[in-house]
Formats: structure tokens, C-alpha cells, sequence
């Protein structure tokens, strides 16, 4: 099934309906997908990072949660296949999807399904909640969501104990504030492992559209300089091939939220930003001392507001002290095609 997954589109797959062996499963997602191509031609990917995923979803094996998500990320250009992050839009149709192949059930008067999935790339659990009639998932709604034309049925997701699932802790150095290559960086992994540093202090306003950051050779040779020492610090090890950590450039917000936000993903400018980043940036912003907490402007209650290229993002992070109580997210999803993809027969 091909969803529309918050500002994300992936291929969802049953668990076993794919190889159980990785390295077959992952040449096939790549025929599947057209890559390694720049345009995808031969496959159904749509030639950018954030049309090139896959949601693969089952039963959920040691019952922690009703089902299990496991998101993979296909280059479009180098082919490989990541499992080292999750994908928080591909989670917003990860419920819907579980509901339309009946890994799980509801009632016929039913208006609501709430369902526990274990996002297996970091075996951290999110809850999602969506309105279904008649058993059905209903994707019609009056919700609107930057970077998605249109508005369709929120889909709410709370996550449990985010920090560190990538990278041990919230905080993997301890530090907020950590230094690299004299620029002040909060290393975070509170749902995605990202690098958050001031804008300005790598020669940009934050205003830049993505194209003209894209453009900037000087600035993209740095902030890469500066995601390669910090993955080792992030117990990431060596993260050249690899699309972890995030970077995103901060700065004062512009057009009526609390924070203004660039993210490099790692490498193209998102033109969105990332659902788990979001919450990892957010919560960034929120940690007194951070490069990001001296350009925030956030009134200290609600939803944590972040600008990006193509409009707003919110995100719900409560703190006590440096500890995260509780994150959460509203996103929407759609059913966009259900049926059989013919893949090219040679990797």
C-alpha cells in the first residue's frame, strides 16, 4: 500500500510478506523502489529522501504493543538501505494501515482506534489515535498539516520514554551545550539523534529558503565537518553513509512561532522538518543554556511552535528539570494506493 504519511509517502508492507532475510529484503526494496537512480524511473520512489521510505508492519513479537513498525529508508541515489532511525510521518499511517490489513480490529459503533506500536528501529513505543467508522479507518477531516495540501482526519501520537533511542541517552555526552569545531551544539536524541546549533553562528540567518542553503557549498562543507565529529560523540560511531544525526540550524522566529528551524537531512535541505526531529529540536529549545533556548521565544506553556521552509510544526514536549515527562504530535495520513508493485528483476 502506498500512504501519504504526515508530510512523508512510503511504501507499507506486511512483515511477512517480505524476505526474512535483510540483505534480500533489501535488494528488493530496492527494485522496488527504482533505486539507485536520481529519478527513481524504474520504481515507484519519488526521487527524494522523503518520498523513498518504507513502513514495514506486523504482529508485535514479545507483546509490548499491539503491533510492530519497522522504517526503512531507501537512497535514492546510493541505494542503500537504512534502519538507523525511525521515521515519525510514516508513523502516522502505520496505524490505519494495521487496521486496513486487520492486524487489529474494532468494534462496528466504534469511533475511535487507539493502538500501541513498537517502533523497532529504537524499541520505543508511540500510541496512536485515529478516528475509524464502521470499522474502518476515516481519512476525510478539517485537519491541515504544513507541507500537506489540503486537510484530512488528525491522527494523535504520544510517545513513551523517547530519549536515547538511538544514542543511549537524551543527552549522550551529558552535556547540553558541547563544542565542535568551535561552534556550541546541543548533541539531543529525544526521538531523532540532531545536532542543534545557532544559524549564525555558521554563516547563515535561518531565513534561507532550500535552495539557496543547498547552494551554499561553504556552509554544507561545515555543517557536514561538524555531523561527522559529532556522530562518535553521539555513540553513533562513523556516520559518513549513514543519514544520522540530523543537523538543524536555529535562529529567532520570523512569522508568529517560537523557533525558526533549517534541517539538513543529512544532506538535502528539508523542506519540512522531520516529526521526531521536531520533537528532539523542540526539545532542545526548551533546555536551559542551549543555543537554541537563547533564540527561542516561547511564552512557557503549550505546544512548542517551529517554523520551517514551508510553514509551522507544533510540538507538545513537557520537561521537569532536563527530564522529558511526556511528547506528543498531531499528524494526518491517506490511503493513496493499494495493490500489487512489479519490481525490476536485477539490484
Amino acid at each position: 500500500m502506498l500512504m501519504r504519511g504526515g508530510s512523508s509517502k512510503g511504501a507499507y508492507f506486511l512483515a511477512d510478506e517480505l524476505p526474512a532475510d535483510a540483505a534480500e529484503r533489501d535488494s528488493l526494496l530496492r527494485r522496488i523502489m527504482g533505486s539507485p537512480d536520481s529519478r527513481q524511473i524504474d520504481g515507484v520512489g519519488g526521487a527524494h529522501p522523503l518520498t523513498s521510505k518504507v513502513a514495514i508492519v506486523g504482529s508485535c513479537s514479545d507483546q509490548s504493543a499491539d503491533i510492530e513498525y519497522l522504517f526503512l529508508q531507501v537512497g535514492v541515489e546510493d541505494g542503500g538501505v537504512s534502519d538507523r532511525q525511525n521515521c515519525g510521518n510514516l508513523l502516522a499511517g502505520v496505524g490505519p494501515f494495521a487496521l486496513e490489513r486487520a492486524l487489529i480490529t474494532t468494534s462496528g459503533d466504534a469511533s475511535e482506534a487507539t493502538v500501541r506500536i513498537l517502533m523497532r528501529n529504537t524499541d520505543t513505543v508511540a500510541t496512536a489515535r485515529f478516528p475509524v467508522h464502521g470499522g474502518a479507518p476515516v481519512y476525510d477531516g478539517v485537519t491541515a498539516i504544513s507541507g500537506v495540501p489540503g486537510t484530512a482526519a488528525a491522527i494523535d501520537l504520544e510517545f513513551d520514554d523517547l530519549g536515547g533511542g538511538s544514542c543511549g541517552s537524551m543527552l549522550p555526552t551529558g552535556n547540553i551545550v558541547d563544542t565542535i569545531r568551535g561552534v556550541e551544539c546541543t548533541l539531543i536524541d529525544n526521538g531523532m539523534p540532531v545536532v542543534v546549533l545557532r544559524a549564525a553562528d555558521v554563516g547563515a540567518t535561518g531565513h534561507e529558503t532550500c535552495a539557496e542553503l543547498e547552494a551554499n557549498e561553504e556552509l554544507r562543507t561545515e555543517v557536514e565537518k561538524i555531523r561527522l565529529e559529532a556522530g562518535p560523540l553521539m555513540n553513533l560511531g562513523e556516520v559518513s553513509d549513514t543519514t544520522v544525526p540530523k543537523m538543524t540550524l536555529v535562529a529567532p522566529p520570523g512569522t508568529g512561532g517560537h523557533l525558526l528551524t533549517r534541517t539538513f537531512i543529512p544532506h538535502r535541505c528539508h523542506e519540512a522538518i522531520g516529526v521526531l526531529g521536531a520533537v528532539s529540536v523542540a526539545t532542545a529549545g526548551l533546555l536551559e543554556g542551549s543555543p537554541a533556548s537563547e533564540v527561542i521565544e516561547y511564552p512557557g506553556e503549550g505546544a512548542v511552535r517551529l517554523e520551517h521552509p514551508t510553514g509551522f510544526f507544533d510540538a507538545v514536549v513537557e520537561l521537569s528539570g532536563n527530564r522529558v515527562e511526556r511528547a506528543g504530535i498531531v499528524r494526518t495520513a491517506r490511503k493513496l494506493m493499494d495493490g500489487i508493485v512489479f519490481p525490476r528483476t536485477n539490484d
